[in-house]
């Protein structure tokens, strides 16, 4: 069992299952949730038993953004809470971009504000057909955050990121995946099934070359082409050294499935 509050967090047959856990509340962000957020991620990123990660929402929604509620009782304290809680997001989300283990969001019903920042910023989306995403933040008079304006521009190009952070429009799941924001558009009932397929089917990969892959992508945007080049060889010989890449190559060889044990 979880021994957390506003996140339920187990881990079992290497895949960690992180669901934001305030369904009275849309699943939305307080302090606690984005401290215990930050809390899990580092528990993913540090055992070893961790190969794959799923994010969802519990109840009928993935997550509708801040707790607003919250945020009003700060009063003129709200500006330093808001840069603490911040903080603490931004750390978890940091943490499940650069770890070796891909993680996948599961996202069911609305994913708004840092709901939809936090979808963005995992490897793999899917969502079940009645989603919607929309930033949000400019309409309750805030600046996005949770990684949005990091994510956003690369994936669909700075003019729909502005359209979408600008006028705070609802995208639709099938639009979302049209813009290449998701990975998959499933029917509702069929999301946690299909969720957790693909989680399983992660966590028994070669986590070190999954890893590797992760960081070469996100490196592509800032290396020239030589210097990506150069980071390819490395991550390439790097994994060459791994017990996975001897039992794969032997695998293919012998015409046989493989069997990573994730080192």
């Amino acid at each position: 069992m979880s021994e957390y509050t506003a996140v339920r967090f187990e881990v079992a047959d290497h895949v960690a299952r992180v669901t934001l856990n305030r369904p009275d509340a849309a699943n939305a962000l307080n302090m606690e949730m984005a401290q215990e957020l930050m809390r899990v991620a580092i528990r993913c990123e540090e055992d070893a038993a961790v190969r794959a990660v799923l994010v969802t929402g519990s109840g009928p929604m993935f997550c509708a953004g801040g707790d607003l509620k919250s945020f009003a009782a700060q009063g003129d304290a709200l500006p330093g809470h808001l840069k603490e809680l911040t903080t603490y997001l931004h750390a978890a989300v940091s943490r499940f971009v650069r770890m070796e283990p891909p993680v996948v969001a599961a996202v069911n019903g609305v994913a708004a504000g840092a709901g939809m920042s936090l979808a963005c910023a995992c490897d793999l989306i899917l969502a079940a057909e009645s989603a919607r995403f929309t930033m949000a933040y400019t309409r309750a008079g805030l600046a996005p955050d949770g990684s949005s304006t990091y994510f956003l521009p690369r994936i669909v190009g700075p003019r729909r990121a502005l359209e979408l952070a600008l006028t705070n429009r609802a995208l639709s799941a099938q639009e979302a995946f049209e813009w290449g924001l998701l990975t998959r558009v499933v029917p509702d009932a069929a999301l946690a099934a299909e969720a957790e397929a693909l989680a399983a089917e992660l966590a028994a990969g070669a986590t070190r070359a999954l890893g590797a892959a992760k960081r070469l992508v996100q490196s592509c945007w800032s290396e020239t082409l030589e210097g990506q080049m150069e980071l390819e060889s490395r991550a390439i010989s790097d994994t060459g050294r791994t017990l996975d890449s001897r039992e794969g190559i032997g695998a293919f060889l012998g015409k046989r499935a493989p069997r990573f044990q994730g080192r």
